[in-house]
């Protein structure tokens, strides 16, 4: 059995309760895949993005949902050796990828502080005006159920906000384009099993300037949020669990003061004209 072969039966057989049934309660439960669709499936070159685009590939030989799949590589500015594992592994799991260039990080190079931010705009920018531009009507990202539980914590954290990494958003500068989170209830564990067990390689964080602490910061908020979620998780294997299903139970009637659509709102507002 070839290789490739190997890794899509793992995923609906070997895999089937730890990511095909979590991909596929995402995409009905978020109705992420419709009729006539035109997914843009976007690769990083890393190990959630790869299984993404499997999980698409699988679902669109057996789902009675008819849609179409293109693969985006948005080269930001790669080094030689990271630009050639993509490669290979688009290869050798027979995923068609179209790669573009953009240049991104020579742009942001000359930004300093603030850069990430801007290099993570112009790369979503770039995604969907490349996606729009072959006929696409949605792009499809890699995150998964560990990012989400994450972005909870890191908007409390860092932001003084409550807010979560939505497993749909609609683009609000490029018009008819929606975003979709097809892995947003696999977990991460789940994906490095999967890419463990077949032995794959793949790029962990090709940004050149993540050593660079005048332009990053010098550390991931993210990895801190990931070894706290680590520990708490020694006496409470359910944590996770029950952060992600913090933002799916919000009292509205028991918090201060909530946000919707730039329209801010006070429990006040409302207090006095309570029974």
């Amino acid at each position: 059995m070839e290789k490739f072969e190997a890794v899509e039966q793992s995923i609906i057989k070997k895999y089937r309760k730890d990511i095909w049934r979590g991909f596929i309660r995402g995409i009905q439960e978020y109705e992420l895949v419709r009729e006539g669709d035109q997914i843009a499936a976007c690769l990083s070159g890393g190990k959630d993005s790869m299984l993404m685009a499997k999980c698409l590939q699988e679902l669109q030989k057996y789902s009675h949902t008819r849609f179409n799949l293109v693969f985006l590589v948005m080269d930001p500015g790669y080094s030689p050796e990271n630009r050639r594992i993509i490669e290979e592994n688009a290869r050798l799991l027979r995923v068609p990828a179209l790669f573009f260039d953009t240049g991104i990080y020579d742009a942001v190079a000359k930004v300093g502080a603030g850069a990430c931010y801007l290099c993570a705009r112009m790369r979503r920018g770039y995604l969907y005006r490349k996606a729009q531009e072959l006929g696409c009507n949605k792009i499809a990202l890699g995150h998964h159920y560990d990012d989400a539980v994450e972005t909870i914590l890191l908007s409390m954290f860092y932001s003084g906000e409550f807010k979560t990494m939505m497993p749909k958003l609609k683009s609000r500068n490029c018009e008819g384009m929606e975003l979709i989170r097809p892995l947003y209830l696999v977990r991460e564990d789940a994906v490095i099993a999967w890419r463990d067990y077949h032995r794959l390689r793949f790029i962990r964080c090709a940004c050149r300037f993540s050593e660079n602490p005048d332009i990053c910061g010098g550390g991931s908020k993210r990895a801190e949020i990931k070894a706290f979620l680590r520990q708490l998780r020694k006496t409470d294997p359910v944590i996770e669990k029950n952060i992600f299903r913090s933002v799916e139970n919000v009292h509205v009637d028991a918090v201060i003061g909530c946000r919707e659509k730039n329209i801010r709102r006070h429990f006040l507002d409302s207090y006095d004209a309570q029974t």
